[in-house]
């Protein structure tokens, strides 16, 4: 079993040629644009869903702030999809790759930064130095606030590789362990078995929440930068 454990986190391939590609694209499938004028109701829940998100994602952000709301929902959207998918039996979740996340967060960060030294000049210089801050302290200060902006990309990354991998070891080795017990002890493989049941579900929600914390990260640091 422990050979096995990180098997699922290899990128798969095909004939030598990796698939990922094919996989990240997988999701967009699950959400089709309508074409009729009355829609069916599994496209209004998605709608209606798509469209309570936005509203309380964007409320606290200006005219210009809102201009990134496809960005900010398709992001929400695919990094959601990409996790529940991740949880099928014998499936890959691209969220557990670090290299991945960066590829996603570090471009996000870099347009909010951007953004921000190019309309709010004055004030995102001024988050390097705090008003008041004694002669002394100034390059250090100075310092400290340039480390912690650009660890922002990575925070951002690691948050959510590490709870999806996180989730994904811990439902392989309770899984393994049931399937041991299942021999040995019986009662307690049921009482394993139940907790397995009870960590997916957790599971689902955790897939959920993390798409949704790293959407509201990106927001906030839109929000501070407009």
């Amino acid at each position: 079993m422990n050979e096995n454990l990180f098997t699922s986190f290899i990128t798969p391939t095909m004939m030598g040629l990796p698939v990922v590609v094919l996989i990240i694209m997988f999701p967009s499938i699950l959400f089709p644009s309508p074409s009729q004028l009355i829609n069916n109701r599994l496209i209004s829940l998605q709608q209606w869903l798509v469209q309570l998100t936005s509203k309380q994602m964007l409320a606290i952000h200006n005219h210009k702030g809102q201009t990134w709301a496809l960005m900010l929902m398709s992001l929400i959207l695919f990094i959601g999809s990409t996790n529940l998918l991740g949880l099928l039996p014998h499936s890959f979740t691209p969220t557990t790759q670090l290299s991945m996340n960066l590829g996603m967060a570090i471009p996000l960060w870099a347009g909010t930064v951007v953004t921000g030294f190019r309309h709010k000049t004055k004030a995102s210089l001024a988050h390097f130095l705090p008003q008041g801050t004694p002669i002394p302290l100034i390059p250090m200060l100075v310092i400290i606030e340039t480390i912690s902006l650009f660890i922002q990309p990575v925070a951002l990354a690691v948050r959510l590789t590490a709870n999806i991998t996180a989730g994904h070891l811990l439902m392989h080795l309770i899984g393994g362990a049931t399937l041991a017990l299942t021999n040995i002890n019986a009662s307690v493989a049921l009482i394993t078995f139940i907790i397995l049941i009870l960590l997916t579900v957790l599971e689902f929600a955790v897939a959920l929440i993390q798409a949704y914390v790293f959407t509201l990260l990106v927001s906030l640091y839109l929000h501070d930068n407009t």
